[in-house]
């Protein structure tokens, strides 16, 4: 396979902080941002999703294609990732969790927040069959949170919820100001031309959940998303999003009977036309170096890859 043949990158993205987080320094903030932003004009042909699935499907895609892709939909999408791609011209689709507009808490923020207030020097969670984990310093407090998150992530969606809550609780934390999206920062990210898809109402392990339960929390995510922005939705991305793990050909088929006309997943790779590419499951990539030539040396890499499943997704 030449260098010149065409293929597409689609970056997955979740937070652009305003300004660095301590508790996680690797999280995206403005400044990487928008260093990034410059790499991919420079070294890419950056693309709306929507119109990147229309080219691969009728073979006019440029050899180095990307798309810029966020899912969840958290408050900062809008108030710091939408002024810096309007400043560089450039586009992104922001795939949203219906359940959590307008003040919600989504499981994995309620740990986090937890961990983040908890008096040290431990964090004692066995009444919750969760054990006791130190918390004395910075690094503790990112295991702990890695531990718990993974203790949680693939249990049934309620008691997940719940335990997620109970540690916010046993810590003391209280919830800070919205972290996710209100439907007036939903509608200026549609008004200002970005990209709008589903991503289920709650966010749950598809895998986990019953065929019915599965095919109305997509449905309805889809239906209420159309009706906040009065617009067809036709881009989807899984919860997760690990093909085989996190979701299966059942899940594909739902997405499929719904009307999506695209659907990314979160298995690395890019997607290049050939007769059996499957358009409902579009590998993505997450792009966490903060150097530049890092960075780019990441791109290159997944581009010259096959999938392979990535270790940090939502």
């Amino acid at each position: 396979m030449t260098a010149m043949t065409p293929s597409l990158s689609i970056l997955i993205y979740h937070r652009v902080l305003a300004r660095p987080d301590p508790l996680f320094p690797g999280e995206v903030d403005a400044m990487l941002f928008e260093r990034q932003l410059r790499l991919l004009k420079r070294f890419y042909t950056p693309l709306p999703l929507a119109m990147a699935v229309r080219r691969l499907q009728d073979g006019s895609l440029p050899a180095r294609a990307a798309c810029i892709t966020f899912d969840d939909g958290y408050a900062d999408n809008a108030q710091v990732a939408l002024p810096l791609l309007q400043r560089h011209a450039m586009h992104a689709t922001f795939f949203i969790a219906t359940g959590y507009l307008d003040g919600g808490q989504m499981w994995n923020d309620s740990v986090i927040e937890g961990v983040r207030h908890a008096p040290g020097p431990s964090l004692d969670l066995h009444a919750y069959g969760l054990g006791k984990l130190p918390i004395a310093s910075l690094a503790q407090r990112r295991a702990a949170i890695a531990t718990l998150l993974g203790q949680l992530k693939y249990l049934p969606f309620a008691q997940r919820q719940c335990l997620a809550v109970q540690v916010r609780r046993m810590a003391g934390a209280t919830m800070r100001r919205p972290q996710m999206l209100s439907t007036e920062q939903l509608r200026r990210l549609h008004a200002a031309g970005m990209g709008l898809g589903a991503h289920t109402v709650s966010h749950p392990i598809l895998a986990t959940l019953s065929p019915r339960a599965a095919r109305l929390d997509i449905a309805n995510g889809k239906r209420q998303l159309e009706e906040l922005i009065q617009a067809p939705v036709t881009l989807f991305a899984y919860p997760n999003g690990k093909a085989g793990q996190d979701y299966g050909a059942a899940h594909v088929e739902i997405v499929r009977s719904l009307g999506f006309t695209a659907a990314v997943a979160t298995d690395w790779g890019v997607a290049r036309p050939h007769a059996g590419l499957d358009m409902l499951q579009l590998p993505r990539f997450t792009p966490w170096d903060r150097g530049r030539l890092a960075f780019l040396w990441r791109m290159r890499q997944n581009r010259a890859q096959a999938h392979r499943a990535q270790p940090d997704a939502g």
